[in-house]
């Protein structure tokens, strides 16, 4: 077993100084994170807790880090909120949620067992326990684990029962989680309850009938937004169709009808969350100002390689502002951000057949818009983090409508996956939002259409950016600096 006392110690002699790590997006103070976790509001103040394993760059026992921000995009670490030290989760404590309930705040996770037979088999138990804290230390209840895996229908997968989001609606308490069915296809159970301890199974919300969406369907979350609701989840395994779902490991979500009474959701086709390289189990959280704000590991499962002498690994996205449009799930860079803005540039001018640098476009914390109009040219290339060796190239195609991130030479040294490319709304006319944080590009397009979140392992010396197309394009592009006192 781990404590949590060992986890602070460990972190307290081998903290990574804040400069080599990036400016505004959540990292470890050291070793490796995944999963964000228990992303709520509590006393005012929004928390955020993400899957941790402090002792190395790699997935070891999970903890849960915690930091905490009036406006997400300044965090505060504090310190490690669970350690897997009981009998129930000595094996891990798995992802989960968190909500602001009387008795305190309220972190629901997985809680992981292995027990070993006669003869040297495993075998795991994936439950879900409480803990009840202030806002920064928390105690685990005697009740745990609050659902057994045996709660559920007899031919449900009992070792894959993972990820609790939960929350409270009509005077109960809520609470999904993913699951695998008998036929070994990716699912989500609902349960619900009056008082976090004592946990009643509804149904099965929805489910991949088919076997078509992956595997085991990983960080459910079911949400109203703009009078309709929304379910993400992630699929382990899934196979790519055309542009769609090319990480492997993907975030998706559905947008459909909730039936109350039955207790299932009528949820549609699934469509991509991102389409870069790194992102993964997203969550959400809403705002005590009504807004839906999604945040995710910037990492893919398939793509870990971390930079010689790095000593984190892993980070989370830039929060985001949801809504839909016409059943579209629309991403926006929180709002706060432009609180951060710094020497503003703006340019405006044509761009042609030769690599064009303009005086001031450059960094790696930046805010970076850029409008692309005409019909003279059929592809547009945008070089971000640009030194002698290395760059991040973005390519949008007009007579295609599609864009392409390839990070071959972002200073990579592993063969890992660097290419993606996603289809655009079709127009003459085109919006490319990127913001930069030292070690990630996150591309906006058309105003939060789609999304394309990649990490970066180029070194911060290389800073230029530069611009080319294959004939003459209106460019008219604001910059600014973001600045994190």
């Amino acid at each position: 077993m781990h404590t949590l006392k060992q986890a602070q110690t460990y972190i307290e002699q081998n903290r990574v100084g804040k400069r080599k790590r990036p400016a505004f997006h959540v990292t470890a103070p050291v070793g490796w994170i995944n999963d964000p976790n228990g992303f709520s509001v509590y006393r005012n103040q929004v928390h955020l807790f993400y899957q941790y394993h402090p002792y190395s760059t790699n997935w070891g026992p999970m903890h849960w880090g915690h930091v905490v921000s009036s406006d997400m995009i300044k965090w505060e670490e504090l310190p490690v909120a669970l350690a897997p030290d009981q009998a129930y989760d000595h094996a891990g404590v798995y992802s989960g949620s968190a909500l602001e309930t009387p008795e305190g705040h309220a972190l629901v996770y997985t809680s992981v067992e292995e027990k070993e037979d006669g003869d040297g088999n495993k075998t795991v138990y994936q439950t879900q326990s409480l803990a009840i804290g202030d806002g920064e230390n928390y105690h685990k209840v005697p009740e745990n684990p609050v659902i057994l895996g045996n709660q559920l229908p007899e031919d449900f997968n009992q070792s894959d029962f993972r990820d609790p989001k939960v929350w409270f609606e009509d005077g109960k308490y809520w609470l999904v989680a993913g699951n695998l069915s008998k036929d070994k296809h990716g699912q989500i159970v609902l349960f619900s309850s009056e008082d976090l301890r004592h946990w009643q199974y509804e149904n099965v919300l929805a489910g991949d009938e088919d076997g078509v969406i992956g595997k085991m369907w990983e960080c459910p979350d079911f949400f109203k937004l703009d009078g309709q609701h929304v379910l993400i989840t992630s699929p382990q395994n899934m196979s790519a169709a055309a542009y769609e779902f090319h990480n492997g490991h993907n975030a998706v979500y559905f947008v459909g009808h909730y039936n109350k009474e039955k207790h299932t959701f009528d949820k549609g086709c699934p469509h991509a969350l991102d389409y870069g390289l790194d992102f993964y189990a997203p969550q959400t959280t809403q705002l005590p100002d009504g807004r839906r704000i999604l945040v995710a590991w910037m990492k893919s499962w398939d793509s870990l390689a971390v930079a010689d002498g790095q000593e984190w690994q892993g980070m989370m996205s830039l929060p985001r502002e949801l809504s839909l449009e016409n059943e579209q799930l629309i991403q926006r860079p929180i709002r706060e951000l432009s609180d951060y803005h710094a020497n503003k540039l703006e340019f405006s001018g044509i761009i042609g057949k030769s690599f064009k640098i303009i005086e001031g476009v450059s960094g790696r914390q930046i805010d970076m818009t850029l409008r692309l109009s005409g019909n003279a040219y059929t592809s547009f290339t945008i070089d971000l983090a640009v030194g002698v060796n290395h760059y991040t190239r973005f390519i949008f195609n007009r007579h295609l409508n599609t864009i392409e991130v390839d990070r071959t030479y972002s200073g990579l040294q592993a063969d890992l996956n660097c290419q993606r490319k996603m289809t655009v709304t079709p127009s003459d006319n085109i919006e490319l939002r990127f913001i930069l944080d030292s070690h990630s590009i996150e591309l906006f397009v058309n105003d939060g259409e789609k999304v394309v979140s990649t990490e970066i392992p180029t070194p911060l010396d290389s800073q230029k950016i530069r611009f080319v197309s294959d004939g003459e394009t209106k460019l008219s592009l604001i910059k600014y600096d973001i600045i994190i006192p």
